[in-house]
């Protein structure tokens, strides 16, 4: 069997065990069969094919993440980290709440997402990956877009159940979901210890550049949009316990901090890796720009690169 496709086979597997399970799950919880409504416990082999699914989807990652000795990381990546954060997020949480009747929409998310580093496979090397500082800074990071990524689905979901309660309908699928009351409980305690880690992670990005940059702040699109993703979470805690936000206020906000949050470096890592053309620009900015001011610039613009690179 050829190297590559022993390199890609775990991503492979896991997105193919990924969209069964969400297909499996749907016709158990979400079908309507005309039967009466008797919602499922979560059996113990679905949680055990999930677990499956999670160490091969985990174990894709870590080969691709740490395979060259390094850190190295990209789009793909970073979205294929998140939804598998996600599944393990809700798994660990299906022992305490119902959540089955959320599989359907989390696990089809997550096949897209473990498939993501086979269709781009661009990735960069991360400079100063063995710092403590940055590994700090790489883990909150991670764990708080997460979090996020996770209080946005059920953000969503929220929003749905609620509509279908106000025009007094009830499927199958709304007898596997835990309450509105339950899932707004879970997006809050979500939310608070994802903007816990979001504080981290701006903390330690200041006190990582300025350790390896000898700049304290560099003001760029991930810092802005970061922030302002911080100052919107920031509001709805505080709306939420001074004036007891929720429904569609808490969701809008939800919505609109994940948003800003997802811009911060999703966004432009997509744009960088995944667009061509905007891709070919921005290198061909960079080689006229070095063609014109000579050798000396040539070191600052890749200085500048590996800085964008590092402050994930």
């Amino acid at each position: 069997m050829p190297d590559i496709l022993l390199h890609l086979l775990p991503h492979i597997a896991a997105a193919l065990l990924y969209a069964g399970l969400g297909y499996y799950f749907w016709r158990t919880r979400w079908n309507d069969t005309g039967k009466p409504l008797d919602p499922l416990p979560m059996q113990a082999w679905e949680r055990g094919a999930i677990v499956v699914a999670l160490f091969l989807h985990g174990s894709g990652l870590y080969e691709e993440l740490f395979s060259s000795g390094g850190l190295r990381f990209s789009f793909s990546l970073a979205a294929s980290l998140m939804l598998w954060l996600a599944v393990l997020i809700y798994w660990l949480e299906s022992f305490r709440s119902r959540m089955d009747g959320m599989q359907p929409m989390v696990l089809p998310l997550a096949a897209i997402a473990a498939a993501l580093p086979v269709a781009f496979s661009q990735t960069h090397e991360i400079i100063h990956a063995q710092a403590l500082g940055f590994k700090m800074h790489f883990l909150a990071a991670m764990l708080a877009y997460s979090l996020f990524t996770l209080s946005a689905l059920n953000a969503v979901f929220m929003g749905f159940i609620e509509r279908k309660l106000h025009h007094r309908t009830f499927s199958r699928h709304q007898a596997s979901l835990p309450s509105i009351l339950a899932m707004e409980s879970l997006l809050f305690r979500l939310i608070g210890l994802a903007f816990l880690l979001l504080t981290m992670t701006l903390i330690s990005g200041l006190a990582f550049s300025e350790q390896i940059f000898g700049k304290a702040l560099v003001f760029d699109h991930k810092t802005l949009f970061g922030v302002a993703s911080w100052i919107i979470f920031a509001a709805l805690l505080v709306g939420r316990h001074n004036y007891g936000w929720r429904g569609k206020v808490a969701l809008r906000w939800t919505l609109a901090g994940f948003f800003l949050l997802i811009l911060a470096y999703i966004g432009a890592r997509f744009v960088l890796e995944v667009l061509p053309g905007r891709a070919w620009n921005h290198e061909t900015l960079r080689l006229s720009h070095v063609q014109a001011t000579g050798r000396n610039s040539t070191s600052a613009v890749f200085t500048n690169t590996e800085h964008d690179i590092s402050s994930i």
